[in-house]
């Protein structure tokens, strides 16, 4: 039976919509295009949400990748206000989840800085039962040692629990510890594959 539910927040509770938050600054899609290259779409970006390198020497890493665009890496990171926005059916979905009994925690890789600069899209978080953001462990999915600390922490169940997550290798790595696992795409489908998992969604 099916008593808990874990989400991911990123392209789940959230929008995250890097190219989107590069665009409303400013920069025409060739920036775009190396910026990214630099720094959210390589390896780098998941050191961010380990939370063990400080901002500086992030930045440092990014702008080795391309010297040539350093003010507008700067000017790219230094405010990530609008990176991540809120998704309208997070806390209705959450209150009727609680409402019908179920647990509802969260466990995000996500960086120090998003969680100050877009605090307006996490408002839903005060309406769960608890969670784990990566940077405060210092631990990132896929790695298993992040979902068992969760379960740890918060006395769950694996076989009790479903895990929800945009990503396949993350709700792979979920499974291979014991949970359930949802590869999440629409809320509609997610709900779905909870209904055939016998949850009453």
């Amino acid at each position: 039976m099916i008593r808990n539910i874990i989400f991911d927040i990123g392209n789940v509770l959230t929008d995250f919509r890097w190219k989107a938050f590069l665009e409303d600054k400013g920069f025409d899609e060739k920036t775009v295009e190396r910026i990214a290259k630099a720094s959210v779409q390589t390896p780098l970006w998941n050191e961010i949400d380990r939370g063990v390198w400080d901002l500086e020497e992030l930045m440092q890493a990014f702008i080795a990748r391309d010297p040539e665009i350093e003010p507008q890496l700067r000017r790219a990171y230094d405010n990530v206000a609008g990176m991540v926005t809120k998704r309208d059916y997070a806390i209705p979905w959450i209150r009727e989840l609680k409402a019908k009994g179920y647990g509802v925690y969260y466990l995000s890789n996500f960086s120090e800085k998003a969680y100050a600069d877009c605090a307006d899209a996490l408002d839903f978080m005060p309406y769960m039962d608890g969670g784990i953001l990566s940077y405060q462990e210092k631990i990132i999915k896929p790695d298993p040692e992040i979902y068992r600390l969760l379960l740890s922490r918060y006395s769950l169940k694996a076989e009790e629990s479903v895990f929800l997550d945009d990503t396949a290798a993350n709700v792979e790595a979920a499974r291979a510890v014991g949970l359930y696992g949802i590869r999440f795409e629409t809320k509609e489908q997610a709900e779905e594959e909870l209904r055939g998992l016998g949850a009453d969604v």
